[in-house]
């Protein structure tokens, strides 16, 4: 393992790998039985509890949470390790709670918001979401609708959200909102903190997605809420909500590496026991060509998460990086998974095999959190910015 690790996280880093092996990779026919049958791509709450409580009693639990909520207080280098691991298995399953949300919560809650929902929430209590993308907004957060007015000591908030995760389950959503449309991004959008089944929060459809994902169309009606629901300041909900989503990006990057790294064994294994025209694949040079491009940009791809995430660790800007990484990563795993399927054939195109799913995940990753041809025109904005 890497010399940037210490004793103690080789340790946990080892025993995050342990859980993977003996807990979530037994459950993958399951998984991917259900899937193929059309059902949403999750696991069911008998598959789930066991897992909770597990991970719990041995440690795995709120690892990058700060250490006044009861946290662990992992460095992001840490994290995605841990994170390209998990990605590894295509059992859904993460350690409580999910990172984005806790870094946008740690970044501007206050003493009461944290006590309410990033306590709990650590901890495993509560689940949250995340309401940013609008119909017709398309990657542009800064042009979203959703109107927040205030009316006395309450805000009334009107407006759509679409393709958000987690509805159902959680207890506490993220909505972004335009405070002042003259400002926009510059001032003008606020997150809030929307409690399950407040009035006026409707879910409108449940939209099926490719792998058995679900995500929902909201509409959001007359929904008022009390100042303590604003989430940092009124106006300065883009910055914290850029930190989110750049976590997010990460973390994306370390998820690549893992899901690649399994279809390259996967790969490596077929090859070397399947024989064609008296041959072995693994001794053909199209393949062998395969492997090894494989193997170098998976090393690459490593490379690039580890260096953002010691960047970041360290309090430095990581927001165009993380763009690199998404666009790089992404197309990476794609390439990794479309060789791994065609080395097996017909049976890479089977609902038997985990690719299917990972291949599924890949596509989605390629837009969500913001589409490759957004990244790439933010990044060469801001290099062509640098040298001019």
């Amino acid at each position: 393992m890497s010399a940037e690790f210490a004793e103690e996280e080789r340790m946990l880093i080892e025993l995050v790998q342990k859980f993977i092996d003996n807990e979530l990779m037994p459950l993958e026919k399951a998984v991917m039985a259900r899937e193929a049958a059309g059902l949403p791509y999750a696991l069911t709450p008998e598959e789930e509890q066991p897992l909770l409580v597990k991970c719990k009693a041995i440690g795995l639990w709120a690892l990058d949470a700060p250490e006044e909520v009861g946290g662990v207080n992992l460095p992001s280098r840490v994290m995605l390790a841990i994170q390209e691991r998990l990605k590894g298995t295509i059992t859904p399953f993460i350690f409580p709670p999910d990172s984005p949300n806790l870094h946008m919560l740690m970044a501007v809650a206050t003493d009461a918001q944290k006590k309410k929902y990033m306590e709990p929430y650590a901890q495993g209590e509560m689940k949250s979401g995340i309401a940013i993308s609008e119909p017709g907004a398309g990657a542009d957060p800064a042009d979203m609708k959703t109107r927040a007015i205030r009316e006395g000591n309450e805000w009334v908030i009107n407006g759509r959200k679409i393709w958000v995760s987690n509805v159902p389950s959680s207890d506490f959503m993220i909505l972004m909102a335009v405070t002042d449309p003259g400002k926009g991004a510059r001032g003008g959008i606020t997150a809030f903190i929307v409690d399950k089944d407040t009035p006026g929060f409707i879910i409108e459809r449940e939209i099926p997605m490719l792998g058995g994902v679900r995500t929902y169309e909201l509409v959001i009606d007359n929904l008022r809420l009390k100042d303590t629901q604003v989430l940092g300041e009124v106006g300065q909900g883009f910055a914290p909500m850029q930190k989110r989503l750049t976590v997010r990006r990460l973390e994306m990057g370390a998820a690549c590496v893992g899901i690649a790294s399994r279809a390259l064994k996967m790969m490596c294994e077929h090859t070397q026991q399947r024989v064609t025209f008296g041959e072995k694949l693994s001794d053909r040079q199209a393949i062998q060509w395969w492997i090894a491009d494989a193997a170098t940009k998976i090393h690459a791809t490593r490379l690039m998460v580890t260096d953002a995430a010691q960047k970041q660790d360290r309090g430095e800007d990581v927001r165009t990086v993380a763009s690199m990484i998404k666009v790089f990563a992404t197309e990476m795993a794609t390439e990794v998974l479309d060789n791994a399927m065609q080395s097996f054939g017909a049976m890479g195109m089977t609902r038997e095999l985990p690719l299917a799913i990972m291949t599924q995940r890949l596509r989605l990753m390629r837009i969500y959190e913001g589409p490759t041809e957004v990244h790439r025109m933010v990044i060469a904005r801001r290099t062509l910015k640098e040298y001019s």
